[in-house]
């Protein structure tokens, strides 16, 4: 396959470097499940993320995280999308998600790493967005606090804050305090479309090595202070990063089925009985697992996309 199929979805249907082809898409499935629904706040949600990553803000500076980029966003926000779509199908009697809670999945989908992002105030003592990584999901949280409104949704602003934490570690899952059953189902979809949409990317690994591992250099992940004062090494290079990628996803794999309630399941229903999500994440471990063992990574040769604006 060429360097194009590098920008498509699991299902080699969308470019997810392509912010409006993603939300011609997300339309489709809402509108299918909705058909009298409007989508006035999801277009402007669309708009208003992409502005805010490309630097078009006054006061925010553009995405300078190389791994946890653009591409990355629209690839979450497709994956909520067709969670969501999939978990409201598999209900044969009464509706669960309803379009409002639809809206707000996609939404916190579209700014689950918008944390990352710094502000004019933040220079030059941030020199890099990676640099946030241990706290970007409670930065991501107040700026849905105070963004929610502007969308005529204020009564969903805490519930939102609360939802992005499932894709973080700063909060255990189960501590996470949310004000129903439906957006416990809401945080499950969106925590697991967050690990799913970057692990079967087609290229992860590439990214990995490449962009993962200096933002883990930059956030203060690569090394581990110890109780002693001294630190251990828990990544030494990209390289090694993708050597212990299998045993990330043994643990990757426990939050998925028991933490997040296997609700990746629901890719199943939206794709007519055929996992895609598990289906290509499961190619790039096993490749992982074999290049765990060769003398180099030079069989990772896919040059991830760049992002269309």
């Amino acid at each position: 396959m060429n360097a194009a199929s590098n920008e498509l979805d699991v299902a080699k249907t969308v470019k997810t470097t392509d912010a409006a082809a993603v939300e011609a898409e997300v339309n489709l499935i809402f509108l299918d499940l909705y058909p009298d629904a409007s989508t006035d706040a999801l277009k402007l949600a669309f708009h208003d993320a992409m502005s805010l990553y490309r630097g078009e803000i006054a006061g925010v500076r553009a995405c300078d995280t190389a791994y946890h980029d653009i591409q990355h966003t629209l690839d979450v926000t497709l994956t909520m999308a067709r969670l969501m779509d999939g978990c409201e199908r598999s209900r044969l009697s009464r509706e669960l998600i309803t379009e409002r809670d639809f809206r707000l999945g996609v939404i916190t989908a579209l700014f689950h790493d918008i944390g990352y992002l710094r502000r004019d105030d933040d220079a030059p003592r941030v020199v890099n967005g990676a640099e946030f990584t241990k706290i970007h999901v409670s930065r991501g949280a107040e700026f849905l606090r105070e963004y929610l409104p502007l969308l005529g949704m204020s009564d969903m602003a805490e519930i939102a804050a609360s939802l992005i934490h499932f894709t973080g570690f700063e909060k255990p899952i189960a501590s996470i305090s949310v004000p129903g059953q439906v957006y416990r189902v809401l945080g499950n979809l969106l925590g697991t479309a967050d690990l799913i949409a970057q692990m079967a990317d087609r290229c992860y690994l590439e990214k990995c090595r490449d962009r993962l591992y200096p933002e883990f250099v930059a956030g203060g992940l690569a090394r581990q202070r110890q109780p002693s004062g001294e630190d251990k090494v828990v990544f030494e290079s990209g390289e090694d990063l993708v050597r212990k990628t299998p045993a990330f996803y043994a643990g990757t794999k426990r939050r998925l089925q028991e933490e997040l309630g296997g609700a990746y399941r629901y890719a199943e229903t939206h794709f007519r009985g055929q996992n895609l999500y598990l289906e290509e994440l499961h190619k790039n471990i096993r490749f992982a697992q074999a290049l765990a063992s060769a003398p180099d990574m030079s069989a990772l040769r896919r040059l991830p996309p760049g992002t269309v604006n």
